[in-house]
This record gives C-alpha cells, sequence and structure tokens, in this order.
C-alpha cells in the first residue's frame, strides 16, 4: 500500500486560506477544507493511501502508482505548480494550483499533452475528518459529488469518470496541445452547489495575481531567487480573510523519523508571526503588516495580561490538543496531534517579538493605530509584574519552568522598544521607572544567565547547557556585536551545539531520557538556528564564513526551494512541518544581512 513521499519530496500550493502538498508522483496527499486549520480530506501524508489523496500521472500498464516526475518547477514567481513526465508514449505535463478564493476554495489541475500520446490516470479517494469518514459519492448530472456530514466536494471534468474501490479514476489520453482540467471544489454540504470551474480562467487570474503580487518586493541582492520563493511561501501561509499567519500548513511531520516530537502548526504562533511581519516589512509588504495588526488587535481584544503564545487563525483561544489514533502517522512518527497544548503556556518572550514588531512597523512608516500604542504600554506593565517568573520559553518546553535567559533578553527588548515609543512623543508612560525596569532585566541576565568560566551566555539562570536562542542577543541589541560574551557565546554554540556539517541544534537534547524539555527522543538540526548562526558570523565580521554557512543552508531547500523545520543530519534529509515560516523568515533576513555586508565591503 503506497505510503507518503520524504518530505522535500512535496511541492505547496494554496489560496492564501489553506494548502495543498503534491509529490513528486502527481499525489496531493494533504489539504484540509476550508481553512489551514480544517479536518483534512487528504491525509495520506500522515498515513497510507487508504486516508485519502489525489493522484493524476501517467498511467501504468500494470495499474501501480506513477514514477516521480522528470521535472519539476513552479511557473515563474508564482504557487503554479508544473510536473513533467517523459514516457516511452511521449511527455505529458500537469499544471496544479489553488486560485486566490472568490467563492468555494478549488484544487485545480490541468493535464497538458506536450508530445506523443500519453495514456493518463486521475485517482481521487476523498476521506474526511483525517481519513476516518467514507463518504457517499454520486453523479448530479455531470458533475460528482462526495458527502459526508458538513462536507461536500465537488469533482467537475470534462474526462470520463468511474468508480471502483472506493475512488473515483478517470483514464484518458492526451495529444500535443490538449488539454484536460479536473476541479475539486468544497461546499458546506447543506448549501448549493458551488458554481461550476474555469480553470483556463482561473489559472491566468492566479499567475496575474502572484505576478503584481512580487512586483511589490524591494529586494533586488543576490538572493533575489531564493528571497522572492520564501516570501511567497510566506504569503501563502497567511490567512487572507484576517491576516493571522500559520506556522506551517501540516500537522505531526516528525522532528525526528519515528518519534514523539510531532506537533500540530496550523495556528498563529506571535511570535512566528511577529518575526514573519518584521521579514515582510524590510521587504516592502507593508499591507501584510498591516493586517497583521489589525489581527493582533482582534486576538488580543483587551486583554493583553491573558495573551496567549498562539491562537487560532481568526483568533480563536481555544486550541485543546487531542490525538487521532486511527492514523498509523508520517513513516510511523506517532502519535498524529491535532491542536496544540503548549497554548496554555507561559512564554515570556513573546512580549518581545510582539513588542518588536509594532516598533518595526511604526518605525517604517505604518499607518499608527493608537490602540496598538496602548496594547504595547499595557503588555509592559504586565511585564513589570513577570518578567522576572520562570517561563517555559521559546521552544515550549513540556518540562518545568525555567528562568531562560532567552526569556529575560525578549523581555528587555520588549521594554526597549516601548521606551524608544515613548521618547519619540507618540505616547506618554512612566520614562523614568521603565528606564530603571530595562536596566534592572539587563543586569539580571548577565549577573544570572552568563558563565564566566566558560564566556558563555546559558540556557537558563544557573545552568550549563546551551541553547542557540542566545544567538539573537547581538541581533536584539542587548549587547554589541563585539562584546566578548557575546563573541563568548557564539564560539560556545559553534563547539557544543553544531553538528558536523556546520549546522546548530537548538538545546542538547537526552534520548531515550526525558531532557530539558521533558520529551524523550532526539532531532534534527534547526534550520532558523542555523541562519541565526549565519547573522551572527556576518555581525562579528566573519562574513565570508557567514556566506559559507548561508549557501550551505540554501543547498538543504528541495528542488522547489522550500524547508521544513528541520535537518535531519543523520539521514541527510527535512524534517518537521513543512514548509514552515520560522525556516524562511530567516533565510530572508540573512540574505538582508549578507547583502548589506556586502555592500560595506564585508
Amino acid at each position: 500500500m503506497t505510503v507518503a513521499g520524504r518530505i522535500e519530496d512535496y511541492a505547496l500550493i494554496g489560496d492564501m486560506q489553506t494548502a495543498a502538498l503534491v509529490c513528486r508522483d502527481g499525489t496531493a496527499d494533504w489539504l484540509c477544507l476550508p481553512r489551514f486549520d480544517s479536518h483534512a480530506a487528504f491525509a495520506g501524508l500522515l498515513g497510507t493511501e487508504e486516508h485519502g489523496f489525489w493522484r493524476v500521472g501517467p498511467a501504468h500498464p500494470s495499474g501501480a502508482a506513477p514514477p516521480p516526475a522528470d521535472r519539476r518547477r513552479y511557473r515563474g514567481d508564482s504557487l503554479v505548480l508544473e510536473s513533467e513526465w517523459d514516457t516511452p508514449r511521449g511527455t505529458v505535463r500537469v499544471i496544479d494550483f489553488m486560485p486566490p478564493r472568490e467563492g468555494a476554495p478549488q484544487l485545480i489541475r490541468i493535464v497538458e499533452g506536450v508530445s506523443g500520446r500519453v495514456p493518463m490516470r486521475s485517482a481521487l479517494r476523498m476521506r474526511f475528518s483525517y481519513g476516518r469518514v467514507v463518504p457517499w459519492v454520486h453523479k448530479v448530472g455531470d458533475r460528482t459529488v462526495a458527502v459526508a456530514g458538513p462536507d461536500s466536494v465537488w469533482l467537475d471534468t470534462s474526462a470520463d469518470t468511474f468508480g471502483k474501490d472506493l475512488t473515483t479514476y478517470s483514464d484518458f489520453t492526451v495529444s500535443p496541445g490538449e488539454r484536460v482540467a479536473f476541479t475539486i471544489s468544497w461546499q458546506p454540504s447543506h448549501r448549493e452547489p458551488p458554481a461550476l470551474p474555469d480553470p483556463e480562467g482561473s489559472l491566468a487570474a492566479t499567475e496575474e495575481f502572484w505576478r503584481e503580487w512580487v512586483e511589490h518586493c524591494t529586494y533586488h541582492g543576490p538572493y533575489r531567487d531564493a528571497v522572492i520563493r520564501s516570501l511567497i511561501t510566506l504569503k501563502a501561509l497567511t490567512y487572507a480573510p484576517t491576516g493571522g499567519i500559520v506556522a506551517a500548513p501540516t500537522t505531526s511531520l516528525p522532528e525526528e523519523i519515528g518519534g514523539v516530537r510531532n506537533w500540530d502548526y496550523r495556528y498563529t504562533w506571535l511570535r512566528d508571526a511577529a518575526i514573519t511581519l518584521s521579514s515582510l516589512l524590510r521587504t516592502g509588504y507593508r499591507e501584510e503588516a498591516r493586517a497583521w495588526r489589525e489581527w493582533l488587535l482582534r486576538a488580543v481584544a483587551g486583554d493583553p495580561e491573558n495573551l496567549q503564545i498562539m491562537y487560532g487563525i481568526a483568533g480563536e483561544r481555544e486550541l485543546g490538543e487531542a490525538e487521532l489514533p486511527w492514523l498509523p502517522g508520517y513513516e510511523n512518527s506517532t502519535p498524529v496531534r491535532v491542536g496544540n497544548g503548549a497554548a496554555d503556556q507561559l512564554q515570556l518572550d513573546v512580549y518581545g517579538e510582539v513588542t518588536e514588531a509594532l516598533h518595526l512597523a511604526h518605525m517604517t512608516g505604518l499607518a499608527r493605530n493608537d490602540y496598538a500604542s496602548v496594547l504595547q504600554l499595557r503588555l509592559i506593565g504586565y511585564l513589570e509584574d513577570h518578567w522576572n517568573e520562570p517561563d517555559e520559553g521559546i521552544w515550549e518546553v513540556r518540562g518545568p519552568r525555567r528562568h531562560f535567559v532567552h526569556s529575560k533578553v525578549m523581555a528587555w527588548v520588549a521594554v526597549d522598544r516601548t521606551i524608544k515609543l515613548i521618547e519619540s512623543g507618540d505616547v506618554d508612560g512612566p520614562l523614568e521607572r521603565w528606564r530603571e525596569l530595562r536596566d534592572d532585566i539587563h543586569r539580571d541576565v548577565c549577573e544570572k544567565g552568563y558563565d564566566k568560566e566558560r564566556n558563555t551566555f546559558t540556557q537558563s539562570y544557573g545552568s550549563k547547557e546551551l541553547d542557540a536562542s542566545l544567538l539573537l542577543i547581538p541581533q536584539m541589541g542587548f549587547l554589541p556585536p563585539d562584546d566578548k560574551r557575546v563573541i563568548g557565546t557564539i564560539e560556545a554554540i559553534q563547539r557544543e551545539l553544531s553538528t558536523p556539517d556546520g549546522f546548530v541544534l537548538r538545546y542538547p537534547t537526552a534520548g531515550e531520557e526525558a531532557g530539558v524539555d521533558g520529551l524523550e527522543g532526539d532531532e534534527g538540526a534547526f534550520l532558523a538556528c542555523s541562519f541565526w548562526l549565519a547573522d551572527d558570523l556576518a555581525m562579528i565580521g566573519r562574513v565570508d564564513e557567514a556566506r559559507q554557512l548561508f549557501e550551505k543552508l540554501l543547498g538543504l531547500r528541495n528542488d522547489l526551494g522550500l524547508l521544513a523545520e528541520e535537518w535531519d543530519p543523520r539521514l541527510q534529509r527535512q524534517v518537521g512541518n513543512f514548509p514552515q515560516a520560522f525556516s524562511h523568515v530567516p533565510l530572508i533576513d540573512t540574505a538582508l544581512r549578507l547583502t548589506a555586508s556586502s555592500a560595506f565591503g564585508g
């Protein structure tokens, strides 16, 4: 029974409300409808074909799945995927995309003959509720509809279809220049059928949308192709109706193949969204920044004292975590989880990331929002009373709370940026008191979070462990790059947290025993941290070394320029949820920094 491909074998397509992952062999193995966080209609990614898939590719005489495409690419700077197969009978192309939504969400697949006469097959197996529910599939005129409970998915095509083994098939042949389109459209099952699709018109409109969006990018440096693809990916992870940004469109892709570190990332982390916002702002995308700020204000809704680290994409607060035991997991990595219990954690660093994002929006001239300034003041009011408490930290440990150094540094950032806002004259606040608070936090970190013997900051007060989040100390302005404690920390992380190929682990894990994060098992190199190291190396003048590391990281992207959360140095493959905003954002940031370093002769 066919199982999912390697994580890096997938392509992303989406309509900025949900997304699908399409494998090299033409199989869509993951699609949630109608939103990123809805139940999956194709969940083969986390199981087998029994849990839902849609494959379009050359027909095999034995009925077996088609081989991987010989070539694939995005059509220009867009999210329109083209896959091509060279077969004994000719060459065929499949064009996959999801048009920016105006009505029902649609996944459109256009088969185009290039040369010869190529037999093709479409095999569509709908399974609602993450592969658990088999729908009632029947004909309504020329249309095929799959219905179960609140969901209905409509298949429209000019090709003949037939049902077999609870799957809808279509066998057909394409000649040069001939195009055969297939469209699935989701609609609440109690509503009227969705409008008939216009595949060719939707393709032209989708290409035009992305072409116009990319034109706003203000970065024109040597890494433009990589930056553009990362920006398109971040845009695809933005939920257009609200401005919320998901961390990734998937759940439970493992951080260790066969392990238990499998989490649902289809929500808006304030941290991830804030750093995404900063990258978008610095590359010319102010409208996305404005939409995210409005999302933030609605989500927090006058209650900053109970700020959550993450929310639903429309600002929902309840994200209860559950396991799906009927799914065997990606390469038997269980449990498969939906929801995320970390939403209830205390992570003090989030206050710093949100405040930094609001500060950057202010500095780049985003139109003032009075409530955003009020929110910032209230956040600092809360931090004033709580900054010296232990928390779960940036990595959402499920062990005991600790005084994490990075959390304290980001609390300092929150106070520092708010002081700058007051000094600008835009708001009033207790300036002198908060200057004292800023100094108190700084002194506390330098006294309790620094190991003088090893000349390095540590993961938490009193610990000996290192943590890659310490690489953000100079980037946040907590200390200057040439401070000996900063240089010592960078060099200690290179010694103790780097893999043999130079990438960076987040922190030490403990294998079969529970580590500092309260979990058993290990994980791969964390790509964001590896980009942070490249940034720091550039900041301390080791620009050539930084550039070499950056280009090695670019080499980890798949053939379409996409990155998961981590890289497994042992298996030499991507792991974790995919594609990951928290990997593509620092890619952009490092490209900008290295470009600036080159401009100034670094």
